[in-house]
């Protein structure tokens, strides 16, 4: 039976990252056991599970039709683990979230932190990314995502409104002229993101402020924020992110407030998790106490 989940494991690694060697690394074993271990298991089922092309690996039709029994069977044994394991108290094991680089940098941090020191036995992993996390290719076990899901088989839950505005350095105020309107801003640099790379229409934050002309672009809220303190122009900036960013201080609060939400994503069927849904509520609790916390502070 352990021979046989290990395969399966590998399997299922290989669906979801397309190739033997990304396998491999989540797995942490060489490309090559990865590569028997799914002949292996080809051999015992007497047909091919992957078809090799120029793109990597894809899922033959047994191979799709294998996919569902193999997740099933992943979620019987973290649930196994998961009540074992429960008996303790604490949280153990490894949960991976997936988040844009704005609550990764300026939330998730100091939250997850906390919930660790009550969970010694967890790991905890944050997949900070610009762009949506995969969690049907199990990417993540959970993303927090700044607009709701509307495909696949996803539970969503909202965890909380928060607010974005224009900011500037003081420094950078002090040498440029004065900012009173909109209107003003044509004089000034502007920081934003590189319009092409917005993976959610909800961190278009320019285009519903009025301001259509980027003169310094990241596709990271970190690189924007970070040039926003260093006095090189004027951008959106999250209220939660300012009390970490020195020096900076929002302008024309009267004429530009942006209002976003964070979504808490899982896969429909982690929802019979125990571990995973003490985590959730953990995070989700601690997520709302510290977007209050920061934003009371601006």
């Amino acid at each position: 039976m352990d021979a046989q989940w290990d395969d399966l494991k590998v399997f299922l690694a290989v669906a979801r990252a397309e190739s033997l060697s990304g396998a491999g690394r989540m797995l942490k074993v060489d490309p090559a056991t990865v590569g028997r271990r799914i002949g292996r298991l080809e051999d015992s089922f007497g047909t091919p599970l992957f078809a090799k092309s120029p793109n990597g690996y894809a899922l033959t039709d047994a191979g799709q039709r294998l996919i569902g029994h193999a997740e099933r069977v992943e979620q019987a044994m973290i649930a196994a683990a998961d009540e074992m394991g429960g008996q303790s108290g604490g949280l153990t094991g490894q949960i991976r979230i997936g988040a844009p680089d704005g609550s990764a940098n300026f939330l998730l941090p100091q939250v997850c932190a906390r919930i660790s020191r009550d969970n010694p036995d967890l790991e905890i992993q944050i997949l900070a990314l610009p762009r949506v996390v995969n969690l049907t290719r199990r990417e993540a076990d959970m993303v927090i995502a700044v607009s709701r899901p509307n495909a696949g088989r996803l539970t969503v839950q909202k965890v909380c409104d928060y607010k974005l505005h224009l900011a500037a350095s003081r420094a950078y105020l002090r040498r440029h002229a004065p900012i009173k309107t909109l209107e003003d801003l044509r004089a000034h640099r502007v920081i934003g993101y590189i319009q092409d790379m917005i993976f959610d229409k909800e961190l278009d934050y320019l285009s519903e402020a009025g301001l259509e002309h980027v003169d310094l672009a990241s596709n990271s809220v970190s690189v924007q924020i970070n040039w926003v303190r260093q006095g090189s122009g004027v951008g959106v900036v999250h209220d939660f992110a300012l009390p970490a960013t020195r020096g900076v201080r929002k302008i024309l609060t009267d004429q530009v407030s942006l209002t976003r939400s964070f979504y808490l994503v899982r896969h429909a069927d982690d929802r019979r998790l125990e571990r995973q849904n003490r985590f959730a509520a953990a995070l989700v609790e601690g997520l709302r106490a510290e977007v209050a916390r920061l934003e009371a502070l601006t």
